[in-house]
């Protein structure tokens, strides 16, 4: 076995990457993700890759388009504001099928916001945040062991699907320390990228483009995409369930609040209710079948969110009208974590009404 570490969330995806065989990194500094770059401006040198900080998140995400044109794995990073300014190059990146992995250490909003815990760029993430009907697969971690096998994860993905990744974490996720198993990257069979641009005199010509003029074109490209991501929502669905099986109620979340709604699930257990997590690890695709069975199975669905209202709409129509589904919202704010005694509380009155 690997030995442990003790590890913040953001090293333990910058880690990750490395181990992936990430070579070239682009970003900008933005609290609270700023760990992540300056993480790799101190190991790719060494490992013969690349680090740059570009003048502007606008500029890293055209230059990770440019790394991954060439076939080569490549990431960048930010926080919400600045995942918003990369949101036109990562349309095109899904409009022109080139894989890369966006890790987005979320923080407060809207505008500048503030530093604190948000899943508020649920929406921007999982509905697709540029132009264009596109999506990107968006994996969930809740703990330092997952911001590293995820993003991992995240790279074979990207160069399955030829798309960009989103690793969709928050401040608690990435400036936590926990420990961690460095294990080695699983072996996968990922197709060739006889796709990726040369430079002149390397053989016949290739081309990677959004731009489609030809008559009928753009729209049997966006049908390509379409079916390409009908096959993610079939086979590359993650989710997680504790106590479920016989649940009367529900507990749905994300990210760190699921960690807090666990601990409160453990605890209603403890007073006899029969409450179960059903934690979504991919929110695109999202696991809405297997959410909408065991929803209905319950009978009684409680989202647990840091925003005011998000995810909440997805498990609605999962679930179809078929179980009720209740809502608890923090948003960003000074001390606006709630604890798992305050879920406890919301938890026996959710079932008072079961």
């Amino acid at each position: 076995m690997s030995k442990r570490l003790f590890v913040k969330g953001n090293e333990a995806a910058a880690m990750g990457a490395l181990e992936a065989g990430c070579r070239y990194y682009f970003g900008y500094p933005i609290t609270p993700q700023s760990d992540i770059p300056e993480y790799l401006s101190r190991e790719l040198p060494g490992l013969g890759g690349e680090f740059i900080q570009a003048e502007s998140e606008v500029a890293s995400i055209n230059m990770l388009l440019g790394a991954s044109a060439c076939g080569k794995r490549a990431m960048t990073s930010s926080s919400s504001p600045g995942i918003s300014l990369k949101q036109e190059g990562i349309s095109y990146m899904a409009g022109s099928e080139l894989p890369g992995v966006i890790i987005n250490i979320s923080r407060s909003g809207p505008g500048l916001g503030g530093i604190d815990a948000s899943q508020s760029d649920y929406f921007q993430s999982v509905k697709g945040g540029g132009h264009g009907g596109y999506h990107i697969p968006v994996l969930a971690p809740n703990s330092v062991q997952e911001m590293y096998d995820l993003t991992m994860h995240a790279f074979d993905l990207a160069d399955l699907y030829r798309t960009p990744v989103m690793v969709l974490g928050d401040s608690v996720v990435g400036q936590m320390k926990e420990a961690l198993v460095p294990n080695p990257r699983p072996q996968r069979e990922l197709p060739e990228k006889d796709w990726a641009v040369r430079g002149k005199g390397g053989g016949e010509q290739r081309v990677v483009k959004s731009l489609f003029l030809g008559d009928g074109e753009l729209e049997a490209h966006n049908w390509k995409l379409h079916a390409k991501y009908q096959v993610m929502k079939e086979k590359e669905v993650m989710y997680e369930t504790y106590l479920a099986d016989d649940a009367e109620l529900l507990v749905t979340g994300f990210g760190s609040v699921s960690r807090i709604a666990q601990t409160a699930i453990a605890m209603a257990r403890e007073e006899g209710l029969k409450v179960g997590l059903f934690r979504p690890i991919t929110l695109f695709p999202f696991p809405e079948k297997a959410l909408a069975e065991a929803g209905i199975r319950a009978g009684r669905v409680l989202v647990v969110e840091l925003n005011c209202g998000q995810m909440v709409e997805d498990v609605r129509l999962a679930v179809n009208g078929k179980a009720e589904v209740g809502f608890y919202g923090r948003p960003p704010g000074a001390g606006s974590l709630p604890s798992p005694e305050e879920l406890l509380d919301v938890i026996r009155k959710s079932c008072a009404r079961i």
